[in-house]
C-alpha cells in the first residue's frame, strides 16, 4: 500500500517534471527557428505552465490509478510468492534440524 502510494507520488512528480522541461524545450527551439522570438519566448512560457499543471494533474492521476491497479497486484503477488517460497525453505529447514528448532 505505501510503496503503490510513493511510487505514484515519485512517478508522477518525475514524468511530469521531465515531460515539461522536455516539451518546453523543443516547442521553445522549434518556435524559435520558424517564429520570431518574442512570441516564441511567450509561447514557451505559456506552454511550459500549461504542460507543468495540466500534464502534472493528468499524470498523477493515471499513474495513481495504474499503480494502485496494477503494480500492488504484482507486487502482492510477487510477495505472496517470494514469501510462500522463503517460508516453505525455512519450515523444511527447521523441520530437518534435530531440536525442531536452531
Amino acid at each position: 500500500m505505501y510503496l503503490c502510494i510513493y511510487l505514484c507520488i515519485y512517478v508522477s512528480i518525475y514524468v511530469s517534471m521531465y515531460l515539461c522541461i522536455y516539451v518546453s524545450i523543443y516547442l521553445c527551439i522549434y518556435l524559435c527557428i520558424y517564429v520570431s522570438m518574442y512570441l516564441c519566448i511567450y509561447v514557451s512560457i505559456y506552454v511550459s505552465i500549461y504542460l507543468c499543471i495540466y500534464l502534472s494533474i493528468y499524470l498523477s492521476i493515471y499513474v495513481s490509478i495504474y499503480v494502485s491497479m496494477y503494480l500492488c497486484i504484482y507486487v502482492s503477488i510477487y510477495l505472496s510468492i517470494y514469501l510462500s517460497i522463503y517460508l516453505s525453505i525455512y519450515l523444511s529447514i527447521l523441520s530437518n534440524s534435530p531440536c525442531g528448532y536452531y
